[in-house]
């Protein structure tokens, strides 16, 4: 029984992702005739905003899945550890400092460094005297970096210009046009391969989720494996947030609605989050070219719509302990 409700749960979010895309190609702030678009370079740009999309949700719900595991704490997102305000800070000096004119690569490479940086940061602070990463500890030193991070960033931008202004929030609020192929190409492949280590080691998540104890005591390298996912979502999250800037609430919703419908099993749970993830991002992107066009609403304010009354309706129905 549980199998034949693991592959409906698989079955639906594959059609929902699917009728998704499909719909958003043709969904915009200006109506276009599909004769029209098939002669222009707007199915172009649509189909690169689709990609990024199931890229950046599939990759953020993942990284929320990993650290929700191994700080077994459900509120946990890939932001919590400081990745997001590292990045942002790192597209501000780039936007600030005017290198945005070096290159398409200026902005996303600068929010890239900003956020490995972090991770390094973070790491370090949280590491000790005999190399290991207590999981308390590294929560504290990404609460505490963000909180350092945050509070530079927002100096920076009361300080900034008009024009330099404008570039900031826009990039803070999340943009998921892109234009650079090679950029959407990287991506791709650095979340593409942050899911496809975290299937394939899904198991060892499951034991993290026991303790840090009880899974030394089954056999598990613990340091080892902490290390290892820590990387990984941290990377996801640096990669999606140089391309797209900052985007909220799709690490903590969508793993817990998956969660509830598919169990805590992450064999089963990080496949279907990355699914339900990329489904989530492109209805919400859609919504947002279309709520109130012509205007286009920045993603991540459409997503703190959509994902805090979800959150909050989650709550108010189930309050599970995790892992059960």
């Amino acid at each position: 029984m549980h199998r034949k409700r693991v592959s409906l749960v698989y079955g639906v979010l594959a059609t929902v992702l699917i009728v998704a895309c499909i719909l958003a190609t043709f969904a915009g702030a200006v109506h276009v005739p599909a004769g029209e678009m098939l002669h222009s370079n707007i199915v172009r740009l649509r189909l690169a905003r689709i990609i990024l999309a199931v890229v950046a949700g599939a990759g953020l719900s993942v990284g929320g899945v990993i650290f929700q595991a191994l700080l077994r704490n459900p509120l946990a997102e890939p932001y919590v550890l400081g990745v997001s305000s590292g990045a942002g800070l790192g597209a501000v000096f780039c936007i600030i400092l005017g290198l945005s004119a070096l290159g398409a690569w200026a902005l996303p490479g600068l929010a890239f460094v900003g956020a490995l940086g972090t991770i390094l940061v973070v790491y370090a602070l949280a590491r000790t005297a005999r190399g290991a990463v207590p999981v308390h500890t590294l929560l504290l030193s990404g609460v505490i970096v963000n909180a350092v991070l945050g509070s530079i960033l927002m100096f920076i931008v009361s300080v900034s210009s008009a024009d330099d202004l404008h570039s900031v929030v826009w990039w803070l609020l999340g943009n998921l046009q892109i234009s650079d192929w090679r950029l959407l190409q990287v991506v791709s492949a650095v979340v593409i391969g942050g899911i496809s280590v975290t299937v394939l080691l899904a198991h060892d998540l499951n034991v993290m989720t026991l303790g840090e104890e009880p899974a030394a005591h089954l056999g598990l390298h613990v340091e080892r494996t902490k290390k290892l996912f820590f990387l990984v979502a941290s990377l996801m999250a640096g990669a999606t947030v140089a391309a797209c800037g900052l985007i909220g609430f799709v690490g903590l919703i969508v793993p817990h609605g998956v969660r509830l419908a598919i169990g805590p099993d992450h064999r089963h749970l990080v496949p279907a989050t990355a699914l339900a993830g990329a489904a989530f991002l492109v209805i919400a992107d859609s919504v947002a070219r279309t709520v109130i066009a012509p205007l286009d609403i920045p993603i991540g304010v459409m997503t703190a719509f959509l994902g805090g009354p979800f959150f909050l309706f989650l709550l108010r129905r189930r309050k599970p302990s995790y892992g059960n």
